[in-house]
C-alpha cells in the first residue's frame, strides 16, 4: 500500500512539473502573439498612410493605336 501511495505521489508531482512548464510556454507564446499582433498593426497604419504611387493609374493610359 505504501508503494502504491508513493507512486501517486510521484506521479502527481512530475504532473504538477509538466503543467508548469506548459503554463510557462503558454505564457511565453502569448507575449510573442501579442508582440506580433502589435507590430502587425503598426504596419498596417504604415500602409495606410502611405502616399498613392506617383505613377499613373492604368485606367488613365489611353489604349494603345492598334485597338
Amino acid at each position: 500500500m505504501d508503494e502504491q501511495i508513493i507512486e501517486l505521489e510521484s506521479r502527481i508531482a512530475f504532473q504538477d512539473e509538466a503543467i508548469n512548464s506548459l503554463s510557462e510556454t503558454v505564457a511565453s507564446q502569448q507575449e510573442k502573439l501579442d508582440t506580433l499582433i502589435s507590430e502587425m498593426d503598426g504596419l498596417k497604419q504604415k500602409l495606410k498612410a502611405l502616399e498613392p504611387s506617383p505613377l499613373q493609374d492604368g485606367d488613365a493610359e489611353p489604349p494603345p493605336p492598334h485597338y
